[in-house]
């Protein structure tokens, strides 16, 4: 006999075969709410689910021991419940790609007091790279109120600006609706995932390709994060050194194919900041489809990501008070013409260093780091991107002040959640956030909350001003994203490494 339980109020039977409780979820029920963001490391939330109405991260629960017990995904809620979740998220902007927020919203379901410093502690247990955090705590107030009217799809619109992608927004977007590509995949197909020797393992489940993969549980190492290169020589104002860094997007690149026919975006319903552009998994999707006669799904490990996939490309960088200096930077395509964009006058050399994957795709890349500089030598926080937006932004201690200027808003809402998120982002970079990366290039940070990533609790208020406009709509979180680094560098006292406040060689 099999195990019996119920998930959102049916029973069901399953084959007691060691299973975690996501995978019986996902791969035997075809549930697709509770999402897969660690693979399984118990550490981003994104697979929250209620076990007899205690919040529970389905990845680490053995199916075996919730047998017999009532489990409820973000579907099982009750209908009047998830409109009111979908709408209060959607209201405040707390959702971008939807990818985390099924898993906060049950967890949020669950919680008694809606009290900000309450919803922080619960949102401990779960990681958003988008949102910032701030946005989700407005949500949690806002539940169950009214909402104002909005246009949809100027709000799909100028999300669709700032991730660089094109997205939509509404009430079902935070409840898992964004067409994430391993939700999408058909019935019955075979799995791909890395074999770490360059090809793939294939299986007809997910556990199966993994087993054989030999896939090894990825740890945080005890090894100190490393700045690859070294300061050009020179008499200069202003000098900066920063390390590998992670984009942490939430979803693990995925994809699927059909023979003869062409591959999921791993983009889905956001652009992962630019660290899925190149992604392994459509083209192996294609390949293997057609190799096998079947349709075929590429999943990739929270280990596969941070192994595979691109990072910040490190610099190391002198400025003098004129805005010229000298710029070195990991061999990256496109990172000269970036750092030029915003700053003509710096010489870029680019060096030979071994390490993991670099991108100026990324958010930013380069030109951020570039304008920081340049702000920091002048004595400011005020930025204007390659797109042409202009920020200014103040960090304080318990405090973010933004204003932005990039053309017509077109929702407010979603603007003001991309600035907040790029806020998160541009304090973690400075602050925060780095990987291990040893004198071979290996990459020895390998769970998602070694990345540095800051926490709801660590996340001060953002204070975001529009100014209005009728110029064509233009990105302005990547502006933002450079403001607040810049200020957030200057209130640490331009301390010449980053992050400022980690543990560093």
């Amino acid at each position: 006999m099999g195990l019996q339980l119920r998930v959102d109020g049916r029973p069901v039977e399953v084959a007691d075969d060691g299973s975690s409780l996501l995978e019986v979820l996902r791969d035997r029920l075809g549930m697709r709410s509770p999402k897969d963001g660690c693979s399984p490391q118990g550490q981003c939330g994104c697979c929250t689910v209620l076990v007899d109405g205690a919040p529970r991260v389905a990845c680490v629960t053995p199916a075996r021991r919730v047998a017999g017990r009532e489990v409820t995904t973000a579907d099982g809620l009750a209908a009047e419940e998830r409109r009111a979740w979908g709408d209060a998220f959607c209201a405040t902007g707390a959702s971008q790609c939807g990818f985390c927020s099924p898993g906060i919203i049950v967890r949020l379901a669950a919680l008694r007091a809606r009290d900000p410093r309450s919803v922080e502690r619960a949102l401990l247990a779960h990681l958003c790279r988008c949102t910032g955090w701030r946005t989700i705590v407005d949500a949690a107030e806002a539940y169950g109120l009214d909402q104002p009217p909005r246009d949809l799809e100027a709000a799909s619109a100028r999300a669709t600006i700032e991730g660089g992608t094109p997205q939509r927004v509404g009430g079902d977007i935070p409840l898992g609706a964004g067409g994430f590509a391993d939700d999408g995949a058909p019935t019955g197909a075979l799995v791909a995932v890395p074999d770490g020797a360059g090809s793939w393992a294939v299986g007809e489940t997910l556990a199966e390709a993994r087993e054989r993969a030999g896939k090894v549980q990825g740890r945080r190492t005890t090894i100190e994060v490393l700045h690859p290169l070294a300061v050009p020589d020179g008499d200069w104002d202003v000098t900066l050194r920063t390390t590998w860094v992670e984009p942490a997007y939430l979803e693990p690149d995925a994809s699927w194919c059909e023979p003869g026919g062409e591959p999921a975006t791993p983009l889905a319903n956001g652009g992962a900041f630019g660290g899925k552009v190149a992604s392994v998994a459509p083209g192996a999707a294609r390949r293997l489809a057609d190799q096998h006669g079947r349709a075929v799904r590429v999943v990739l490990s929270r280990e596969d990501v941070v192994r595979l996939g691109p990072k910040r490309p490190p610099l190391a960088a002198g400025v003098r008070s004129d805005g010229r200096g000298v710029v070195h930077v990991v061999r990256t395509a496109g990172i000269g013409d970036a750092i030029r964009s915003v700053a003509p006058e710096l010489e870029v050399v680019e060096a030979e260093v071994s390490g993991p994957p670099t991108s100026a795709a990324l958010r930013a890349a380069g030109w951020a780091e570039a304008a920081v500089l340049l702000a920091a030598a002048r004595g400011d926080a005020v930025v204007r991107s390659p797109s042409g937006a202009t920020a200014r932004a103040e960090v304080g201690a318990d405090h973010v002040r933004v204003r932005v200027s990039c053309g017509t808003p077109l929702d407010e809402v979603v603007l003001r959640s991309y600035c907040v998120g790029a806020a998160h982002m541009a304090l973690g970079l400075v602050r925060s956030e780095g990987v291990a990366v040893d004198a071979e290039g290996e990459v020895h940070d390998l769970t998602i909350r070694s990345f540095g990533v800051l926490r709801a609790v660590d996340m001060p208020a953002v204070e975001v001003e529009i100014e209005g406009s009728d110029d064509p709509p233009v990105n302005g979180s990547d502006a933002v994203f450079a403001a607040v680094a810049a200020a957030a560098w200057h209130a640490d006292g331009l301390p010449p490494q980053w992050p400022t406040r980690r543990r560093i060689a």
